[in-house]
């Protein structure tokens, strides 16, 4: 084992390739996988290709890329330069990747055939050189374009320098997928991405042996610590899908790969329980009118848990949840089910790591514990209720926003422990429970506090609802809701019905919805409203509604 004291990416990254230089490193599922001997090969030909384009210490490069093997190879070339990496996502509107690419002044731009729409010459002054990662056929531009293989194979007399990379450098500029205004650059060094990286290791029981199934953006603080250095910094083979993960991409993948660690958020679990579970449990008379009774209820979840695990390989050691909160009946479903899951809470501020249920002790609906050199504490906590804002500090918060003072001081407290917009509190036996963002707070009429989030889980619980969006209104609440149109139509015939029928189906689903959730919920709490959300709500690349779009 080597020294885990050298928190840089160039240190984590070389000692594994002395380590594991015949194992696989990185793979698309269908191809021939790339050894972390041959991923090393690549990055000393990119950090050539990098210096003879003038990229410097402390010059940003920007990858905009759909994850696969390349991202990887130039995340560490970059970083081994003491360059900065710029993620971009991929589902970042035209826009947004426009002022990233403006705001951060990178020289280079990687980017993958698919993506090149998102450029215009206006919008690319400061960018001297484009490289496609992929090899795919595209049309002329008015720019100059290079492709990734070509330019690996250049003949170079370049001498690579030995650079001098510390661990306070700066080795990404992480844009948040905000869900107001423009994205902030979040500036991550060497210490804040390793020492994520060794927490998640030890959080997630990494080894040499696991097998990683990529399926969240590479360019997610959360992907990229947790899924892509911390395993490659233990030796262990992370492969990619070509195309979105959808079941129809995904199923097959895993059957062949028999993953051990997947990442994801909870929303694509969400799904699975919904459409697929749920779908077959009330497909049937007697299995739906069983499943309303607890103990069938658990019987029912064993049943499909066990099919479900299969469908994941069977050889998962769990799934790690993280980017929101898992909602109740899903993780009663998985702990029922006996699939193995645990989750975990923090921010791209935090790099991203915070808190994580310890494997085997998951507590249901807390966030966990804090991970190692983490701490965490309650401000202002309420008297009554102990839920305050929670604040943290470690070696893994960022340095700040990029370009931005102001806002880089708004978000510490006077003695600089990072304020995360969360508010909850911690129980007795050190787990983190959180109730809601403090922006999103609603004032009830006698001054209390209430939590969106926590009406949309009560909300939640209706087979008919996909998603809601809780904001108050002329001093009430009401709910938006977005249902599930497939169940309603298979279950009503909607389709067969005139305009006006369907309609008077719809709101009565919405307001016995309503009801349903109020009883669960305190006086001050209780629903006014559900208005139908025709349309999927509009969301940031990382998943997460964009309130504000909806509740102005």
């Amino acid at each position: 084992m080597f020294d885990y004291e050298k928190r840089t990416i160039k240190f984590l990254f070389e000692s594994s390739v002395k380590q594991f230089p015949d194992e696989i490193a990185l793979s698309y599922v269908d191809e021939d996988p790339f050894t972390y001997n041959k991923v090393d090969k690549i990055v000393q030909s990119l950090k050539k290709v990098l210096i003879e384009r003038d990229v410097e210490k402390g010059d940003r490069v920007a990858i905009l890329s759909e994850n696969c093997p390349q991202w990887g190879m130039i995340y560490f070339a970059v970083a081994s330069l003491g360059a900065v990496n710029v993620p971009i996502l991929p589902d970042f509107h035209k826009s947004e990747v426009h002022h990233i690419l403006r705001n951060s002044g990178a020289k280079i731009l990687f980017i993958s055939s698919k993506l090149l729409h998102k450029l215009n010459d206006s919008d690319i002054k400061n960018i001297k050189n484009v490289v496609c990662i992929d090899n795919a056929q595209v049309p002329p531009l008015k720019y100059k374009l290079e492709f990734f293989d070509e330019v690996i194979k250049e003949e170079s007399t370049v001498k690579l320098p030995d650079t001098d990379v510390v661990e306070d450098d700066l080795v990404e500029i992480l844009y948040t997928s905000g869900t107001t205004g423009h994205s902030k650059g979040v500036m991550l060094t060497n210490r804040n991405i390793c020492s994520n990286a060794l927490a998640a290791i030890n959080f997630i029981e990494i080894v040499k042996s696991d097998r990683l199934m990529s399926i969240l953006p590479m360019a997610h603080s959360y992907e990229c610590t947790c899924g892509f250095v911390a395993p490659v910094t233990m030796g262990a083979k992370v492969f990619y899908i070509k195309g979105l993960p959808t079941a129809q991409t995904l199923l097959p993948a895993v059957e062949k790969i028999q993953p051990t660690i997947i990442l994801s958020v909870p929303l694509i679990m969400e799904k699975i329980y919904k459409k697929k579970v749920l779908g077959q449990i009330n497909g049937k008379a007697v299995t739906k009118k069983l499943y309303s009774v607890p103990a069938f209820k658990k019987t029912l979840n064993k049943i499909a848990g066990k099919k479900l695990y299969k469908a994941f390989g069977g050889k998962l050691k769990f799934m790690v949840f993280g980017g929101a909160a898992t909602p109740p009946e899903v993780e009663e479903f998985l702990t029922q089910g006996g699939f193995p899951y645990t989750t975990g809470y923090g921010l791209t501020e935090s790099s991203p790591l915070l808190t994580a249920n310890p494997l085997g002790q998951v507590k249901m609906q807390s966030a966990g514990k804090v991970v190692n050199e983490v701490r965490i504490r309650i401000d202002d906590p309420d008297p009554e209720t102990g839920i305050g804002e929670i604040v943290a500090t470690g070696p893994n918060i960022m340095q700040g926003y990029y370009k931005n003072e102001e806002a880089t001081k708004s978000t510490f407290t006077s003695d600089g422990w990072l304020k995360t917009g969360d508010r909850g509190y911690i129980d007795d036996e050190g787990y983190l429970f959180i109730k809601g963002r403090s922006k999103n707070i609603i004032v009830g009429p006698s001054g209390e506090n209430i939590f969106p989030e926590e009406i949309e889980f009560y909300l939640a619980q209706s087979p008919y609802a996909l998603e809601s969006l809780v904001y108050e209104s002329n001093g009430k609440i009401v709910a938006r809701m977005f249902l599930d149109y497939d169940k309603i139509d298979a279950e009503f015939n909607t389709h067969t019905m005139d305009e006006s029928h369907a309609s008077e189906i719809i709101r009565n689903l919405l307001d016995e919805i309503r009801k349903n959730a109020n009883k669960q919920l305190a006086s001050f709490k209780r629903v006014h409203q559900v208005i139908e959300q025709t349309e999927e709500f509009e969301k940031t690349p990382t998943k997460k509604i964009k309130r504000y779009l909806y509740t102005a």
